[in-house]
């Protein structure tokens, strides 16, 4: 698909599956809301001209939702419009939700951040770093690590691990060989795919530089360990339910699943929604059997729970009443962790600070991340706002989370 091209500032009228359902304005949390509109028109235009699906947008600002929107359609098959409570794979946005029900075992005493993941885990004390990779058969050589991976390294993606299916060819081909997938295959287990993890070798040396990785799901899995319980449940005990996030899962229950949105997927330049497995990858996984329970992408849910999770992180692990994580503890996970390696990142958040402020309109003090099927978010404590598009279209080119950023910040006072 092309890039952005530019967008007509009339919003359009095309019938009920792109008109926009939504609920926007509120001029005392100091917000234009002729100037929010534009959100409208940008995103309509996209619908229209069969450059997204269909999307759902939500901003709020000191607490109250001045806008809230449903555009275009769940699946292209149907023309079933998109609604507001609909459910998207939100993918590597499950991170922070991994890192926070970590760090609330931290507050209980149960690890220290700079302790060896072999402390909790012994299968990874003798770790080896790659040398030598040959394409032709995935074969290679390895040389015994120098240090020791730590937690902290796993939340700050500098423990030296890769990604499957999306990280350097040399570690895809590798993982792939093990059978360890970003998603894990039906039939896969967390703790046996983490130990089969632990066999191979890291990418670099732990601490050396930061490079996205499986490190969120090995964090995941040390939830496990540290709290007796597994992941999916350990999060929706102690995270979703005491914050009110009815619709955030896992494997979603029967009676969610029809309000998973369709998967869409660019073929030749037509978006076209898949219900059908590819390779190891169904679309429709969070509807079917899951045994691997992904920390660092396995999660769906909606834009008002997650909005809901990150209110919570920007009000110092508070809201409505209910405390995850004390107000220190939240003060860390937003410091920059690996300020020498050349991505601010803290524990399970993207940061924006002095050294990258100057690309982007975010305030020094946000933090933020997406998903790779098409969910972005951030919070920015300065300004008291949370924000966040979420679309069903996976692979598109359309650079919407510049667009989306742009039209919220111009509509503030």
């Amino acid at each position: 698909m092309s890039r952005l091209r530019p967008l007509a500032v009339a919003a359009f009228v095309v019938g009920a599956a792109l008109s926009p359902l939504a609920a926007q304005g509120a001029p005392d949390a100091g917000v234009d809301a002729v100037r929010l509109a534009r959100i409208d028109s940008a995103l309509s235009a996209l619908v229209a001209a069969r450059r997204l699906p269909g999307a759902v947008t939500l901003v709020v600002r000191d607490g109250r939702v001045v806008h809230h929107a449903a555009y275009g359609t769940r699946d292209l098959a149907t023309g079933a419009p998109l609604r507001r409570d609909d459910i998207f794979r939100i993918a590597s946005q499950t991170k922070a939700i991994t890192t926070v029900a970590a760090m609330m075992l931290w507050e209980e005493g149960r690890f220290r951040l700079d302790d060896p993941v072999a402390t909790y885990l012994p299968e990874f004390e003798k770790m080896t770093v790659l040398e030598r990779f040959e394409p032709r058969d995935s074969s290679y050589t390895a040389r015994p690590a120098r240090r020791r991976m730590t937690v902290r390294q796993l939340m700050t993606h500098s423990a030296g691990l890769d990604y499957a299916d999306i990280g350097s060819d040399e570690m895809k081909a590798i993982y792939a060989k093990a059978g360890i997938t970003a998603l894990g295959r039906e039939g896969d287990v967390l703790a046996e795919r983490m130990r089969a993890l632990a066999r191979l070798p890291l990418r670099h040396e732990p601490g050396e530089r930061w490079r996205y990785s499986l490190s969120i799901d090995l964090l995941g899995r040390l939830v496990e360990v540290w709290s007796g319980m597994p992941l999916d449940r350990f999060v929706r005990e102690r995270i979703c339910v005491p914050l009110g996030m009815t619709d955030s899962f896992f494997a979603l229950p029967a009676d969610r699943r029809a309000r998973l949105v369709a998967m869409h997927r660019d073929r030749d330049g037509t978006l076209v929604p898949t219900h059908e497995a590819e390779g190891t990858l169904h679309p429709d996984f969070p509807a079917r059997p899951m045994t691997y329970l992904a920390g660092g992408a396995g999660m769906s849910g909606t834009i008002g729970d997650y909005a809901r999770f990150l209110r919570m992180v920007m009000n110092g692990g508070e809201l409505d009443g209910v405390r995850l994580l004390g107000r220190k503890t939240v003060e860390l996970m937003l410091t920059d962790q690996v300020p020498t390696l050349g991505v601010p990142f803290g524990l399970g958040f993207g940061l924006e600070t002095a050294a990258n402020d100057h690309r982007s309109v975010l305030t020094q003090g946000s933090f933020s991340w997406g998903g790779a099927f098409g969910t972005v978010y951030w919070a920015d404590p300065k300004e008291r706002l949370v924000a966040l598009v979420y679309t069903n279209a996976y692979g598109t080119e359309i650079p919407l989370e510049e667009l989306f950023r742009t039209l919220v910040y111009q509509a503030l006072r």
